[in-house]
């Protein structure tokens, strides 16, 4: 099975730049997306090999998740937990036989860390919702989820160090869900590769410098480790300030 998560920074406007040859050339079996700014009724896609579930956010032209998926799910909700967590389209859970996918857009803790009380509550919960998941069946939780890990994970740590994605209190909150039984799939599978990134600033030429920031993610319950064949970084693909990362599994 082949999964691919993108963020698209705008699905009609990736849409120009390619999106549609990308997804006949990757043929994955679930793609899932992030910060696609539209509502269904704004766009016109042929895709008749996918069913199609989307999530938009209250506010127009904003965040937004979508799914696409060869496999129709048992079931699909959106967003989690209490009415505060609800209004910005940002997670898609689908159940599956044997699984639960979950495509989320982690709100960005913003300038300042002026967003970071409300990201920290995000993080609790968000890890709560999963763990309940996993209690039932395994997990594959993927999207932008807006923080690089370790120092590994961007070309600059020591000067971004406190700013949004890399403070010590997100980095704090992935660890805390990597050691709630899941496994970042990426790392587990390459610990030491660097300059490896998912995400560059549109700005001072970034991408072309391969300045960036790894802050999307495939994370898995720890115990698909055997059934995980590949994870990894799309870099090659353009359309976003994004790339897609994709997940193989053996099934």
């Amino acid at each position: 099975m082949k999964i691919v998560s993108w963020n698209v920074n705008g699905l009609r406007a990736c849409v120009s730049k390619g999106f549609l040859d990308f997804v006949d050339a990757v043929d994955a079996d679930i793609i899932c997306l992030q910060e696609t700014k539209c509502k269904p009724e704004q766009i016109k896609l042929d895709l008749s090999r996918y069913h199609i579930y989307w999530n938009s956010a209250d506010k127009a032209g904003y965040s937004g998740t979508a799914v696409f998926t060869k496999r129709e799910p048992m079931s699909v909700t959106y967003d989690f937990g209490d009415d505060l967590h609800r209004h910005e389209g940002r997670v898609i859970t689908c159940e599956y036989e044997d699984f639960y996918l979950v495509c989320c857009y982690t709100p960005n803790s913003q300038d300042e860390l002026r967003r970071l009380d409300y990201r920290m509550l995000w993080e609790d919960d968000l890890r709560a919702y999963l763990c309940e998941l996993d209690r039932a069946k395994p997990v594959i939780y993927c999207g932008d989820l807006n923080v690089a890990h370790e120092e590994i994970d961007l070309k600059n740590p020591k000067t971004n160090h406190f700013n949004p994605g890399f403070s010590d209190e997100e980095r704090g909150k992935m660890t805390a869900l990597l050691q709630s039984g899941f496994l970042d799939t990426f790392r587990a599978l390459y610990p030491d590769r660097a300059d490896a990134y998912s995400w560059w600033s549109y700005r001072a030429a970034s991408r072309q410098r391969n300045v960036g920031w790894r802050i999307d993610y495939f994370i898995a319950s720890e115990r698909l480790r055997e059934r995980i064949f590949d994870s990894c970084i799309l870099s090659e693909v353009m359309g976003s300030d994004h790339c897609p990362v994709m997940l193989v599994t053996n099934d």
